[in-house]
């Protein structure tokens, strides 16, 4: 076979029904990406005789005699196509992973198609970005700012990654050829709850190419948690690598090592597995009821931090500041409802997966997808019983993650497998195996009940919260406690009462993800205050700003926190309002509507803690080079959320340098220090400070030798334009460099923190919306953002998170649901029947800053990963309720859903 990949000729014979996407990838084609295999997602686009195809779902014969261009070939002789220079400007892309395939498909529209994006880009998703930056590369609309030495800081500078990730060049977790690799495929139960009595190995082993079958009788027994945070007592012990009870329709039951993947998977369905099958709860309202099957009765409080595991609850969370019953009857507006939220998933383009192997000294490498590799070495460590210096895990660039990646759902695998084999060992899960393997957002069921007085004061806020955790507690706690927690604490109000619990089932567990349970918790609150507001005629933002803490308010929510480090680093929520309120006060347009839609507005509100509770961790080292320029060493991983780029701003700026000298490394255990993660709005915040803390470390050092070299006192000395200055003498960074090195010295300096204080950042939602009451349609006619993300490290960037939280958040709220049938099994495993928010689907969202300073946060700068996301869905139904008269307590807002009510009112 002869195939022109391109402008280059292969003789290369693909293997029978292989793929083109699998073929161009091991012929080193590595811009190629896999996001479904089913031709949903357009990770995977090349142009095939120019015209954009699914190489995942195009076989690879039939290519022969054809010219193939992956974005590798893109640019002329190597460089930088014109289309791909546009992507850089507008910086079109936050983790890039779909970057590849979006800008061949989009090189490939003609003037026509260009005007109708949404239908010419309905083949290409994007999880990050929101399409809005992609519409500006269209456009051939510049974002990014040029910045002078030592003003890099608050400007919108480009991702240092990015002319890779244009080019293809950026290596993600898969992006490399290991000689002698094996392949893992994981056999997955059947069953929702069973014990398996016996596995027998014998027809696998006998496959061509197998190498190993791993079950739970050749894994540790070690229990632990795959939810990783600093402190393991947050979660609950209640997993195993491999286990004999099998509590989910999906858990891993087997391993099967092979030279292939069709031997691994040949190979899984030869296993013969006995079960012997037990009862299962699979609605967490019957798994908490009396006489329920018990789905972790082993497990303990005391030793396995399970809160009750004989009534299936792994955590819970009972206070009450007053008395919210009197007050409550002694109110002058009382409301109450019961609202409902459903499961979501991360569908972060690149699945969970991972490469192994051990080396000639002994020590355990672990390549991932993960958002926390200094965690999953810490548990990989203790459940292999290994020293930690002999186990080393780190990451490339991620292709997205919103939380799903701050878990351990492959490393421990590869790991066993590595050590069992002694070759290296690959694992990268499927898509369907991303839907009914991993985790989602927790679904809840929220009673809330709240009152007011005559003035729109509030009296009383109560909560009842039920989370469905899933078969596992992995999050279960943090996110309970959470969700019950900033969602009341940003109001005042006298008298609060939370009773929150969280149920094991028998479903696909849920964990970490954006937002972390505010999101599902603000829809019940903010409808309480819209409904207040309606039965006291106050205006919903005026109702806000009558309630709201203010600097020098306590921020509570029953029972009493342990933990006492959240202070006010800046204050903005009062300007978030009324910037949406100008926004969406502004002159509407005519909308072109016909009398069966009925437009509303809706407002919602979010306060966040930007670092989690009981400390996160965060070391950098900064050292000066030879050639004036810097090399900078951070933990944190780069998975769209644009932490690389803050991380070289804020050195440059504390060292009076340019960006493009500050050299990264980052996301390797192998590098020294230590870094909790990227995860609970801490990339910039935690890990930040303590590249501010190095750099100015550093900067001081500079200015003492400068002083050292003109005999003069180091307070007199400054720097500025990469050149130091001590009265008239001047010396460059590389002069310097050079004298310390004569010196037998290095400047280098290292800085850390420990994630506390923590400040709060906020946001603030606008929505005007249009309801079809004949067909239950839901338009976004306008969509606003404010937020007070302190001073802004990088603007673009920031617009970008905001846009990207907004866009995810809708499809949330509109149709994006993993649906589950009564025996526990996924029925929807797959993009085309999940709904991700396409280019058509996402309206554009203006965003505003407040403008503040954060005493605490890394140069003024709080998070602003995470809050985005949360007061969209309680947002969007208030806006919902107001152009209806109808009040909908349950997502998602699908046309179907809305549709019996609707017609009810209006026939």
């Amino acid at each position: 076979m002869s195939i022109e990949i391109n402008g280059r000729t292969f003789a290369e014979t693909p293997r029978p029904g292989q793929c083109l996407r699998t073929f161009l990838r091991e012929l080193g084609q590595f811009g190629v990406k896999k996001g479904c295999d089913a031709g949903d997602c357009g990770a995977c686009t090349v142009l095939l005789d120019g015209e954009p195809v699914h190489s995942c779902v195009i076989p690879a014969f039939r290519a022969e005699g054809r010219a193939v261009t992956t974005i590798e070939g893109f640019g002329s002789e190597g460089g930088t196509h014109s289309l791909q220079q546009a992507f850089l400007d507008a910086q079109g892309f936050q983790c890039g992973f779909c970057t590849a395939g979006m800008i061949l498909t989009c090189a490939s529209l003609n003037q026509a198609q260009r005007q109708e994006l949404g239908v010419a880009l309905k083949g290409n998703i994007c999880r990050c970005t929101g399409y809005r930056s992609i519409q500006d590369a269209m456009d051939g609309k510049s974002n990014v700012e040029d910045a002078a030495a030592g003003g890099a800081f608050g400007r919108s500078l480009p991702a240092p990654a990015g002319p890779l990730v244009v080019r293809g060049a950026a290596p993600y977790t898969f992006d490399i050829a290991l000689d002698r690799l094996l392949h893992i495929k994981l056999l997955r139960s059947p069953h929702p709850h069973a014990r398996i009595i016996g596995i027998d190995k014998a027809a696998a082993l006998a496959v061509p190419g197998v190498h190993a079958v791993l079950t739970h009788e050749d894994a540790p027994k070690i229990l632990f948690s795959t939810a990783r945070h600093e402190r393991d007592w947050m979660d609950p012990d209640d997993t195993r690598v491999l286990d004999d009870t099998v509590r989910f329709i999906g858990q891993k039951v087997a391993a099967v090592v092979a030279e292939t993947e069709a031997a691994a998977e040949e190979g899984c369905r030869r296993l013969k597995v006995d079960y012997d099958i037990l009862p299962a709860a699979t609605d967490p309202a019957l798994a908490i009821a009396p006489g329920a099957p018990v789905i972790h009765g082993d497990k303990t409080a005391e030793i396995h931090r399970v809160s009750n595991a004989a009534r299936n609850v792994v955590a819970e969370k009972h206070g009450e500041f007053g008395d919210v019953a009197s007050a409550l009857a002694s109110s002058t507006a009382i409301y109450e409802g019961t609202f409902t939220t459903h499961r979501v998933q991360h569908a972060a383009l690149e699945t969970h997966g991972g490469l192994a192997w051990i080396d000639a000294g002994g020590l355990l490498n672990v390549r991932s997808s993960t958002q926390v590799p200094f965690l999953i070495r810490r548990s990989l460590a203790q459940i292999f019983d290994r020293p930690l210096d002999k186990v080393r895990v780190f990451c490339e660039r991620v292709g997205g993650g919103f939380g799903g990646k701050q878990e351990m759902f492959v490393e421990d695998i590869l790991a066993l497998a590595a050590i069992a084999t002694g070759r290296p060992v690959k694992l990268e899960f499927t898509r369907e195996e991303q839907f009914i393997a991993t985790s989602t957002r927790h679904p809840m069921r929220v009673t809330v009940k709240a009152g007011a007085d005559s003035d729109g004061k509030l009296t009383a806020l109560q909560l009842d919260v039920l989370s469905n955790t899933g078969a596992y507690g992995n999050h279960a706690g943090p996110v309970l406690f959470h969700a019950v927690s900033e969602c009341i604490s940003v109001y005042n109000c006298p008298n609060k009462k939370v009773d929150a619990v969280a149920a094991y089932t028998n479903t696909v567990p849920a964990g970490a993800f954006r937002g972390y349970g505010l999101p599902q918790t603000l829809f019940a609150v903010e409808a309480a205050i819209d409904e207040l507001a309606r039965q006291l005629g106050i205006d919903p933002f005026e109702i806000r700003r009558r309630n709201i803490v203010k600097p020098g308010d306590a921020m509570l929510s029953p029972p009493p926190s342990q933990y006492h480090d959240v202070f006010y680093g800046s204050y903005g929520l009062d300007q978030c309002l009324d910037l949406v309120e100008r926004a969406m006060s502004a002159e509407r347009p005519d909308y072109g509507l016909s009398d069966d839609w009925l437009v509303g507005d809706g407002v919602a509100l979010t306060m966040i803690d930007t670092v989690p509770p009981a400390g996160h961790l965060s070391d950098s080292t900064i050292t000066l080079r030879d050639d004036g320029g810097f090399e900078l060493t951070v933990g944190t991983a780069e998975f769209g959320n644009g932490t690389s780029t803050v991380h070289r701003q804020i050195a440059a700026t504390a060292l009076a340098t340019t960006v493009d000298r500050i050299s990264l490394r980052q996301s390797d255990t192998a590098l020294g220090g230590h870094d909790t993660g990227a995860y609970g709005s801490a990339g910039t915040f935690v890990a930040g400070r303590a590249t501010q803390a190095a750099a100015e470390q550093l900067a001081d050092g500079i200015k003492a030798l400068a002083a050292e070299l003109s005999n003069a006192a180091a307070s007199s000395c400054i720097i500025e334009n990469e050149t130091a200055i001590c009265g008239s003498e001047r010396r460059s960074f590389s002069e310097l460099a050079s004298a310390a090195r004569t010196k037998g010295r290095v400047l280098q300096a290292s800085g850390n923190s420990a994630g506390t204080p923590r400040s709060v950042a906020f946001n603030v939602q606008g929505f005007r919306v249009a309801v079809n009451k004949g067909t239950g349609e839901v338009r976004i006619l306008k969509s606003v953002q404010a937020a007070d993300a302190g001073r802004v490290a990088n603007p673009m960037q920031c617009r970008g998170q905001i846009e990207g939280g907004v866009a995810q958040s809708l499809g949330a709220a509109l149709y994006e649901e993993l649906l589950i049938d009564d025996s526990g099994r996924v029925i929807n495993p797959t993009f085309r029947d999940y709904h991700l928010p396409s280019f058509a689907d996402v309206p554009r969202t203006e965003v505003y800053f407040a403008e503040t300073s954060d005493a605490i946060g890394p140069m003024g700068a709080k998070s602003m990963s995470e809050s985005p996301y949360n007061p969209v869905t309680a947002a969007l139904g208030n806006a919902i309720a107001n152009a209806t008269g109808i009040r909908f307590t349950s997502t998602p807002f699908k046309p179907d859903r809305l549709f019996p009510a609707l017609h009810e009112k209006f026939g």
